[in-house]
């Protein structure tokens, strides 16, 4: 009896094996987006442009203190990143501008409707939102 609630315990821990791994499943970037540098970095007026696209463009899903917690993000899947985390906040720049650059579903790349610059304005207001 005991060798059959093992096995049992077992193939449950396998068969929730491969929801853990996909849980845990992170968004790497390349590694020469470590490479490229914040040409705006320490600009306050950058960081307050940034605030403002922030607030139109990704408050919604990103919540408005940048915790992942906004209203259309609550049924995305993967939800969205919360800029406060240590994960994000270990990124280097350009991996954020990376990302903010190419996207992955169901977040949009936004290399077609923010420029260069804008893209690095959000980069210097999601690194604001780190030191609130």
């Amino acid at each position: 009896m005991k060798t059959t609630s093992i096995l049992l315990l077992i193939a449950a821990l396998m068969v929730g094996i491969p929801k853990l791994s996909a849980q845990e499943d992170t968004w790497k970037a390349p590694k020469y987006a470590n490479d490229l540098k914040n040409p705006l970095k320490g600009d306050e007026s950058a960081i307050a442009d940034g605030k403002k696209i922030f607030n139109q463009m990704c408050a919604i899903c990103h919540g408005t203190k940048g915790k992942g917690n906004g209203a259309a993000g609550q049924s995305l899947d993967p939800k969205p990143s919360n800029f406060l985390s240590l994960n994000v906040r270990n990124e280097s720049d350009g991996t954020i501008f990376w990302k903010l650059t190419e996207g992955r579903p169901p977040m949009a790349s936004y290399k077609d409707l923010l420029t260069e610059n804008q893209r690095w304005m959000l980069v210097n207001y999601i690194r604001q939102l780190e030191n609130k």
